[in-house]
């Protein structure tokens, strides 16, 4: 069983998908609209929003005959919460690193 987090990113994992996310921080737009500057084919691209959908980062509206897709933000939450505490780890341990390097650096100067 996969979790959300999971498929977040395993839907951010894909350049077109990004792609599509990126075109619809912009406001909403349609499928055809989305599908444009790709030159793939519609059922390709109804298969990239699905992943999207299924991840929760974006949802489909109602205007009239078209299902407009929109984006959701909630979803990049976990993911910069996940990514925050692995910044915050890494950033601690290069810290330590360039505490150490430097008081190594400084003893090694006195011996000399």
């Amino acid at each position: 069983m996969e979790d959300s987090l999971s498929r977040t990113l395993s839907a951010l994992a894909d350049p077109t998908r990004r792609a599509i996310l990126a075109r619809l921080a912009l406001g909403e737009a349609s499928v055809s609209a989305l599908a444009e500057p790709f030159g793939i084919s519609q059922p390709a691209i109804s298969r990239h929003l699905k992943v999207l959908e299924a991840a929760g980062l974006i949802e489909a509206g109602q205007a009239a005959q078209s299902r407009p897709r929109r984006l959701k933000t909630e979803a990049l939450d976990a993911v910069v919460e996940w990514m925050t505490r692995f910044r915050d780890v890494w950033t601690d341990s290069f810290d330590q690193l360039d505490d150490y390097l430097k008081t190594e650096a400084q003893a090694g100067r006195e011996k000399e």
